[in-house]
């Protein structure tokens, strides 16, 4: 009997043992991915690299597709079972590429990583007009998932593990004005909205998709250093936020909460991987286990409950078809 997780059914901590200190190396030990093929997206920089470094010695053939190709070669140079491919995010016929010369080698795919994302950006518009943080982080998500369904159908029990973030809790998803066509913008909340729509969207796919033995999650990696999501961070904006002083340098309270890199990647690996999950999909996890729902806006950590509302995960999937033109159909 398939089990779905429409306003947190199954969103509680399961004691998977591990906590917000356990690495990505602590996750995959004794875990043997021999002749499993995963792609990961951002996997070539901060905890992209570490999950796909991961992946690969544990035995996966890990493809990883960049914008940047001889970057990525640079960053992956020695690691084993890699295939670098070009892609482009912000660019559908990029995917379209992308996905295309995947199912054109007739291979199964077992693990999805949608880790890439952006954050902290000015206000920018993809090719369709679309802000560029719900366009890269939460519609090219979609899109890449749409096209490969097939190799994930093929692969009799594939994963699809979609990165979001504990700032989802900055926005619910506004249909009303998605876009800010009618409101200022505002960075934080436009990323806030792309994650809670990355977090319906997995609650929805794993609802469709568990009967061809697909599952999917979300999940928040925590906060971690010395990755590039806040490279574009304006400093007035992280000062206002309690992260900096005057003069722009990190407080040391804020360096001594965050996580390291590998500790970062490790809840995407347990999602990607571990045998706890096998009969539960469609939740929202985070430092290594199956996060609570918290609905108190104040508290930070948790999942939102509007991020599990069934209604507007199906009317999300319904706009999503329309603003990328893909006829998602899980059959």
């Amino acid at each position: 009997m398939y089990r779905n997780n429409y306003r947190g059914a199954l969103q509680q901590p399961i004691g998977s043992g591990f906590n917000a200190s356990s690495t990505a190396a602590d996750v995959i030990e004794g875990i043997d991915l021999t002749g499993k093929i995963a792609i990961v997206t951002g996997g070539n920089t901060g905890i992209g690299l570490e999950t796909t470094i991961t992946l690969a010695k544990a035995g996966a053939t890990v493809i990883v597709p960049a914008r940047d190709v001889e970057k990525a070669k640079r960053n992956l140079e020695g690691v084993p079972h890699i295939e670098i491919e070009t892609m482009d995010l912000m660019d559908q016929k990029s995917i379209d590429s992308f996905a295309e010369k995947f199912l054109a080698s007739g291979r199964p795919l077992h693990l999805l990583i949608n880790n890439a994302g952006i954050m902290w950006v000015p206000l920018r518009r993809d090719s369709r007009g679309i802000e560029s943080q719900l366009s890269t982080n939460y519609l090219a998500q979609f899109q890449l998932t749409a096209r490969l369904w097939n190799a994930l159908k093929m692969a009799q029990g594939a994963r699809v593990v979609n990165v979001s973030s504990g700032g989802h809790q900055f926005s619910d998803f506004n249909f009303e004005d998605f876009n800010f066509e009618k409101r200022d913008y505002d960075t934080l909340v436009g990323y806030g909205q792309s994650k809670t729509a990355v977090n319906l969207f997995s609650l929805e796919l794993d609802n469709r998709a568990q009967s061809f033995g697909i599952r999917a999650y979300s999940l928040c990696p925590g906060a971690v250093a010395e990755t590039e999501l806040g490279r574009e961070a304006p400093i007035d904006l992280l000062q206002k936020l309690g992260y900096t002083d005057a003069e722009g340098n990190i407080l040391p309270e804020v360096v001594a909460s965050l996580k390291t890199i590998p500790q970062g990647a490790a809840t995407t690996v347990w999602c990607a991987t571990s045998p706890m999950l096998k009969h539960t999909g469609g939740v929202y996890c985070e430092n290594v286990d199956v996060a609570a729902m918290v609905t108190d806006v104040a508290i930070i950590g948790g999942i939102k409950p509007y991020s599990l509302d069934e209604t507007n995960a199906k009317r999300l999937w319904k706009l999503t078809e329309e603003l990328t033109g893909i006829e998602f159909k899980t059959n």
